[in-house]
């Protein structure tokens, strides 16, 4: 294991150590509200390979159920927990180019040579949440941070090519090769830490409109990662983009809440 990745699991484990202290946290003014709804979104995901596999980002989709529970309001910061439940498309799409970093041209089908790997998860993030601005009536900018899990369901591969067509004369590098483009992925389950940041509109008889910018970093591997195998690493990172909307099951019943 490297530095970088001991330290990421340090982090990983305060996170995971902070979140039941937030739940139980009675210092401030009092919360005992609970929100549930849906989210939706679209992702933007790579691989980090080791060797390194030239990537641009490969689009997909996220929708699941969301879950929050507000427990205080300690001076302006409004402290929450929030987890979700979600269907995730991430993945990999390969920029196969040449020495001279043009795209790479098959000598069968006289294209340039793509290749693109769907993976698909169910996610299961738990985050703690702090707000600021208003609870009721009103517009709440919030920051996310905590670890995520995630099983692996299925994948789909898309190329335009036959594997053992490609023009390997004028690839670079382990693309040469290609080893990912043939391998099942080994490891089923996922984990990382999710970081995100946003802003909610809240009304009181409609309910909580959220849009969030989010970043997941995995700390696990899709393929084995021993001496003996192919890569060193290889860990998902994704972007997401979501919007969701809650409404109320509990909600603390305080006057002075705005």
């Amino acid at each position: 294991m490297t530095e970088e990745s001991r330290t990421t699991h340090k982090i990983l484990l305060a996170v995971m150590l902070l979140l039941p202290m937030a739940a139980n946290a009675q210092i401030g003014d009092h919360r005992n509200e609970l929100s549930v709804g849906f989210n939706a979104g679209y992702t933007m995901s790579n691989v980090g390979f080791s060797p390194d596999v030239p990537q641009s980002q490969l689009g997909g989709m996220t929708a699941g159920i969301t879950f929050r529970y507000t427990c205080e309001k300690y001076f302006n910061s409004i402290c929450a927990i929030v987890s979700e439940v979600n269907l995730t498309q991430m993945g990999w799409k390969e920029k196969i180019n040449d020495v001279n970093d043009a795209p790479v041209i098959n000598s069968v089908t006289k294209l340039p040579e793509e290749y693109q790997r769907q993976l698909t998860y169910v996610q299961v993030p738990l985050m703690a949440r702090l707000g600021w601005g208003r609870e009721r009536k009103g517009f709440q900018a919030f920051f996310l941070l905590g670890p995520q899990f995630g099983f692996f369901l299925n994948d789909k591969a898309k190329q335009n090519f036959e594997y053992d067509e490609r023009n390997i004369s004028d690839r670079v590098g382990v693309q040469q090769y290609a080893y990912q483009d043939t391998m099942s992925v080994q490891n089923k389950f996922d984990y990382g830490i999710a970081v995100g940041m946003g802003l909610e509109f809240s009304r009181p008889k409609i309910g909580h409109f959220l849009l969030e910018a989010r970043y997941y970093y995995g700390l696990g591997n899709v393929f084995k990662n021993s001496k003996a195998d192919t890569f060193g690493k290889s860990n998902n990172n994704c972007i997401a983009i979501k919007i969701a909307y809650l409404f109320d099951i509990l909600r603390t019943k305080n006057p002075k809440i705005k």
